[in-house]
């Protein structure tokens, strides 16, 4: 009598190669890993090396920019541009790669900022999952947005801004993309394009949850009929069903946190002022300076998290002159503060 065949299911991840956008994803792998499924985390060549996670395959596709990635290319929009052209050509690659192997590729769950890849998976009769980093709230303003319902530029005389589900959101509680829409064109196209396809997705997804945004995703569910599967963080931090998984597994940058926690440990509670602006956000020279010096003038200890590639914007001489008050640190600290903190 001959064995009955039995194939695993194969599901393709395809987080944005930033670290806020790799990390969820990464994680809803290692969930997937856990239930028996085979997870492949596919991403740039240029933080393929930077991704390892018990139980999830990592493979590389090209944005076009494989030594340097965005740091390369050097402009938002043409990074972009070359991610469709060579991440939707490395992308088919990889799914006919496994597709006469004992593991041919089932589905493609990828970052809302990537709706090309449901092109993707779509020519090759596969499901599609499109994976929504941010919470309800800030992706129903932009669904509104795309819909019509909703025009930019946000004036502060016409707040406070009333949708359905959603609690007032006066001008100051807006993502910086719509309260200076000229400041991020090239972004504030990404977002809004995450719902050019939405409708042939075969699943929504949302890094959220019941409990905090259950109004907000109900009201909105006709726009974006999303899935709240978060909070996706280590498991150590919610049911403990993933043996040891108390990080995430990637870090874009070497590790530093130790210091910086040593450092907390030895001031009061509540007295430190934490700065961060995420991984995408490029300040001018003159905001670097203002955040300095007004970091300088409050006279608090501070933790300033600040990418490799904006210190030179930094006003001369604060490094040394912040090292009793403050610790303007690179980028890596937020990540491994994350984890231990």
């Amino acid at each position: 009598m001959g064995r009955k065949e039995h194939r695993t299911i194969h599901v393709v991840v395809l987080p944005y190669p930033g670290q806020g956008h790799i990390n969820p994803l990464l994680q809803f792998a290692k969930r997937l890993a856990s239930k028996g499924v085979k997870a492949t985390i596919a991403t740039t060549h240029y933080t393929v090396n930077s991704i390892s996670a018990p139980n999830v395959g990592v493979e590389a596709i090209s944005d076009g920019f494989d030594t340097g990635g965005f740091a390369e290319a050097k402009s938002e929009d043409l990074f972009l541009k070359s991610f469709k052209t060579n991440g939707s050509s490395t992308l088919s690659q990889l799914i006919q790669k496994y597709q006469n192997s004992d593991y041919p590729v089932n589905c493609v769950v990828y970052d809302s900022f990537f709706p090309w890849a449901l092109d993707v998976a779509k020519q090759h009769s596969i499901p599609g999952a499109a994976f929504f980093t941010n919470s309800a709230t800030v992706t129903g303003i932009f669904a509104h947005i795309h819909r019509g319902f909703l025009s930019l530029p946000f004036k502060p005389e016409n707040m406070p801004l009333l949708i359905p589900g959603f609690p007032p959101l006066n001008f100051d509680d807006l993502p910086s993309f719509l309260k200076f829409p000229d400041g991020y064109p090239v972004y504030l196209a990404m977002k809004l394009s995450q719902f050019s396809n939405l409708e042939f997705a075969d699943w929504v997804f949302g890094n959220t949850f019941e409990e905090l945004e259950h109004e907000e995703a109900k009201g909105i569910s006709n726009l974006w009929p999303g899935k709240l599967i978060g909070p996706m963080v280590p498991s150590a931090y919610l049911d403990g069903k993933i043996k040891n998984d108390k990080g995430y597994g990637a870090s874009l940058w070497k590790p530093l946190g130790e210091e910086c926690l040593k450092w907390l440990e030895t001031k009061p509670q509540n007295s430190v002022i934490y700065v961060s602006f995420g991984s995408m956000v490029s300040l001018t020279q003159k905001q670097m300076e203002e955040i300095a010096f007004g970091l300088q003038e409050s006279n608090l200890h501070f933790l300033w998290v600040v990418k490799e590639s904006e210190r030179d914007k930094l006003p001369n001489g604060f490094i040394d002159s912040a090292k009793e008050k403050g610790k303007p640190r690179d980028q890596e600290e937020l990540h491994q503060m994350e984890r231990e903190g």
